[in-house]
């Protein structure tokens, strides 16, 4: 029997572990001659490309891992590969399939089996059925139609450690992108918004094939190894254990500049954990910090327990170093969370100085309390995935629309890592909150329209718009814009609406650079150079210089790159 475990990922550079993990349970868990493939692609490819990619493999059993972002396009892969050769067997699995399995057959007749749960010893059970003519039994999770209409069963949990899913195929596959990492399953909170939770409890694997497989993974990539652990602190103990092992065998074992991305709760971490964080090789260790939100009401009515001052404290503690990237996450559309509220929850974390706050928006997942207990969490949602909530009793459609302008800004100005300086002084000299500023400009800069517009041009638009407000000095405003510019992007070249054309003046700032041999531009090296005229008087005239090598560029930087800046000052008299 012949099978291909599909994944259509994101991106490119996601690397999914599903797949991988179903073929690891084909490899210990089939009885019968199964042969196991397994095949990759993207959402955003053409569904041409995809369906002649999956029907290339000539497959007796497709098995589609399906979730909120690719299941519309997973159906209509599925139903065409399923017109062109009425035979094949169509599973599909997820947790996007996995608490609504009976829904998925009913609209869906060319879907065949649904996997609910963790997917590898039933995989290779259903394999094993269909090749050895068997009947297919209750249990493993596997719902399906028969005579008597659909058997639905529960969510499949494992009770034995799942397999490795690396292999030689795996690696051979894995090129350039980020690899994801499981070392544990389950969540020990239960949040009314979210699946972890329903998964039995925690489970812990091996930490020592986890050591293994951290080393093999790092010696792998360049660039990031992502944890999927859901609260990896969970045992405080065993996070403990492996920080130290990365940060003991980093440079070593592990190469340097790889990065472990962990998602973690921040409340429940211990003085010796976060001492060992901050004492982290820098850029070895990157954390993300759900908060959800800072509204305690909100966060009891939704099951999240959470020491919200203990949190703010060891954020506050583990952001002081600057050696870990810290990504913290706020959700709108939670409950008892009106605009007000959201606000002193956006301006809170803010503050907290992690090197990003992510907005994200409430989306109402099969399985979820918050989707099966309406009347208590009562809300507007969009019928189709990824089912974001459109309205609440606490935010209207245009409130979060407005929260919708607000996130586009801040990625844009904050996230990116492009307007950092920028920011910084906005929100010293403005007067206005945080919110209030990515609030303002995010509904100007919609009416100007941003949908496919340049950097360039969103510079120009950051420019006209702050330059205007109350508190803030033009001339400061530009040449903090410059020196952005000049740290971020390596071209060298400041778009028109920063440049200030003043040839003499920047033929004199070279000529002085160039007369020190330690500020001598050097041959093959890119130069940016302009002058800061906030910060020049009486004929002194201070200067600001980027040079675009390996040794200035921050390799740790997790969006936009980060150089090394230079000022220096000079004497011109016109």
């Amino acid at each position: 029997m012949k099978v291909v475990f599909v994944a259509l990922n994101s991106k490119y550079s996601h690397a999914s572990l599903a797949p991988w993990c179903l073929l690891a349970g084909i490899k210990k868990y089939a009885e019968s001659d199964v042969e196991a493939f397994v095949c990759e692609g993207t959402v955003n490819e053409k569904e041409d490309v995809l369906f002649e990619r999956v029907m290339g493999f000539e497959a007796d059993l497709i098995g589609f891992c399906t979730y909120i972002w690719n299941v519309k396009t997973v159906l209509k892969l599925a139903e065409r590969v399923k017109k062109a050769r009425p035979g094949i067997v169509i599973v599909l699995g997820g947790p996007e399939v996995s608490y609504n399995a009976e829904d998925v057959l009913l609209k869906n007749d060319f879907v065949d089996c649904v996997v609910s749960g963790e997917g590898e010893e039933p995989i290779a059970r259903l394999c094993d059925c269909l090749s050895l003519k068997r009947e297919i039994p209750d249990g493993y999770g596997i719902c399906r139609r028969s005579g008597e209409g659909i058997i639905v069963n529960p969510p499949f949990i494992s009770p034995e450690e799942p397999p490795s899913p690396y292999c030689d195929e795996f690696y051979e596959a894995l090129g350039s992108r980020m690899p994801y990492i499981e070392t544990s399953r389950g969540c020990p909170y239960s949040c009314a918004f979210c699946l972890s939770g329903r998964c039995g409890g925690v489970r812990f694997f091996d930490i020592e094939r986890a050591k293994s497989e951290i080393i093999s993974l790092a010696k792998k990539t360049a660039s990031v190894v992502k944890f999927v652990d859901r609260t990896f602190n969970a045992n405080k103990s065993r996070a403990k254990e492996i920080f130290r092992f990365i940060c003991e065998n980093y440079g070593r074992e592990i190469p340097s500049g790889v990065c472990f991305h962990f998602e973690i709760a921040g409340d429940i971490l211990d003085d010796e954990t976060i001492e060992l964080l901050n004492n982290a090789p820098h850029g070895a260790i990157q954390l993300e910090i759900g908060m959800q939100s800072f509204n305690e009401k909100t966060l009891s009515y939704i099951n999240r327990k959470t020491d919200t001052e203990k949190l703010k404290k060891n954020i506050l503690r583990l952001t002081e170093r600057k050696n870990i990237h810290i990504h913290i996450d706020l959700i709108a559309g939670l409950p008892y969370e009106g605009m007000d509220s959201f606000a002193d929850s956006f301006n809170t974390g803010f503050f907290l100085g992690a090197d990003m706050l992510q907005m994200g928006f409430l989306k109402l997942l099969h399985g979820a309390d918050m989707r099966e207990e309406s009347e208590k969490y009562p809300c507007e949602f969009a019928d189709e995935p990824p089912y974001e909530v459109l309205s609440t009793p606490w935010l209207s459609r245009e409130e979060m629309e407005i929260l919708h302008k607000t996130e586009d800004a801040l990625d844009r100005l904050c996230n990116s890592g492009r307007f950092k300086r920028t920011v910084e002084y906005i929100i010293a000299v403005s007067g206005k909150t945080p919110f209030e500023i990515f609030r303002d400009f995010g509904i100007y800069a919609a009416e100007k329209g941003t949908a496919k517009i340049s950097l360039d041009d969103y510079t120009a638009l950051v420019l006209s718009y702050f330059s205007k407000q109350d508190g803030v000095d033009g001339r400061v405003l530009r040449d903090k814009m410059v020196c952005d510019r000049f740290a971020t992007n390596s071209f060298g070249l400041l778009p028109e609406t920063l440049k200030i054309h003043d040839p003499d003046l920047l033929n004199k700032a070279r000529q002085h650079l160039n007369s020190n041999e330690s500020t001598r531009q050097q041959r093959g090296i890119k130069r940016a150079l302009a002058v800061l005229y906030s910060e020049s008087e009486d004929g002194r005239y201070c200067g600001v210089y980027a040079d675009y090598d390996d040794n200035a560029k921050n390799r740790h930087s997790i969006t936009a790159p980060e150089y090394k800046l230079n000022k220096f000052y000079f004497e011109f008299n016109r």
